[in-house]
């Protein structure tokens, strides 16, 4: 009934085991990390198609825990969970920092990570796992995903690095670090620390980094066990001739209106490329997909026209120089009864 597979590795002197296969199978990944007694579930769904005019690319992390993974109830008179914690917000943060990145410009596909504990022995935080199984669901969904991603965290006591310290490790030490990274890359680093050297706090990293490593080889071998056909996407050849084509149609236009110092005229004008830019590729008869990474090519044409008038001539958009500011104005006691106020124009 079950097509389970599962990487487990010595990790800081402890076990961790990657499972897929059992749990949330309708996802397009998911992933069962365990550390210990604690363990969370990471499942990842993907949109196959954009939705129409959308122009970002829609990543949502949810990291939720439960009374229930510690084997409490929740008190008061409702015995009900409540709504997210501050620190459920932070660890969503968390997870999504180093992930973000790791998707190719122009992919706009709605994602969502739901990171779930399960269970909690009370020393192994779940943090860290989630950041993991995240990375691992990612890599066996076939999304166009460009990692994965290992994470670790890092404690200082008596002068020593320990791998993944429990609270009270952390408590009596002199560094929370974590580190999240790819194999050849640090992607991320968040800390608290009492006042350590450059050179402790540059080990401790390396230290994390090489922690990630392990991961890391541990999600390949799950990978190769169960990934998913990766997506196609349209390759950076098909995004270059397209740059090339917006460039021929609208370059010119866009180069005049940024040469205007008025800025109601300046908008107007920028509109009308833009304008002039969609119907074109209406009628060429371009995807959705297709006509949102013109879009978004044509924004990157916008800048690299102003940026290359400020280094050729020195110019900026309303025509002052580098080093020119605008007029500015101020005045005090704007308002006759407020406590205090100020205009401040430019």
């Amino acid at each position: 009934m079950f097509d389970k597979k599962t990487v487990s590795i010595e990790w800081g002197g402890k076990t961790l085991t990657l499972e897929t296969g059992k749990v949330a199978r309708q996802a397009d990944g998911a992933v069962i990390a365990t550390l210990g007694e604690t363990v969370v579930l990471c499942a990842v769904t993907a949109a196959k198609s954009v939705k129409e005019g959308q122009d970002f690319f829609p990543l949502t992390v949810h990291y939720q825990e439960k009374f229930s993974a510690a084997g409490r109830i929740p008190g008061g008179f409702f015995k009900r969970e409540r709504g997210a914690t501050e620190k459920e917000t932070l660890v969503s943060r968390l997870i999504d920092r180093p992930i973000r990145p790791l998707f190719p410009e122009g992919f706009y596909n709605e994602i969502n990570a739901i990171a779930q504990v399960l269970s909690y022995d009370g020393e192994n935080e779940p943090d860290i796992l989630s950041m993991v199984a995240a990375s691992a669901a990612l890599t066996i969904s076939g999304v166009p995903f460009m990692g994965p991603i290992g994470a670790a965290r890092v404690g200082y006591v008596g002068g020593e690095y320990i791998l993944n310290p429990t609270d009270a490790q952390v408590a009596e030490g002199e560094l929370d670090l974590v580190v999240a990274a790819t194999y050849d890359a640090v992607m991320m680093v968040e800390s608290e620390a009492k006042e350590l050297s450059e050179e402790i706090m540059l080990g401790a990293v390396l230290f994390a980094h090489d922690a990630c490593r392990e991961v890391i080889k541990a999600i390949v071998k799950l990978a190769e066990q169960s990934a998913k056909e990766p997506w196609v996407i349209a390759s950076g050849d098909d995004n270059a001739k397209l740059k090339d084509k917006i460039k021929k149609l609208i370059g010119k236009d866009i180069t005049a209106a940024y040469k205007l110092t008025d800025k109601s005229a300046r908008s107007n004008a920028l509109n009308e490329a833009r304008a002039k830019a969609k119907a074109q590729f209406a009628e060429d008869g371009l995807s959705p997909q297709e006509v949102m990474a013109g879009i978004k090519l044509t924004k990157k044409l916008e800048a690299e026209i102003v940026r290359t008038a400020i280094l050729k001539d020195g110019k900026r958009i309303d025509g002052r120089t580098t080093t020119q500011i605008r007029p500015i104005e101020a005045e005090t006691h704007f308002l006759p009864r407020a406590h205090g106020s100020a205009l401040f124009t430019r």
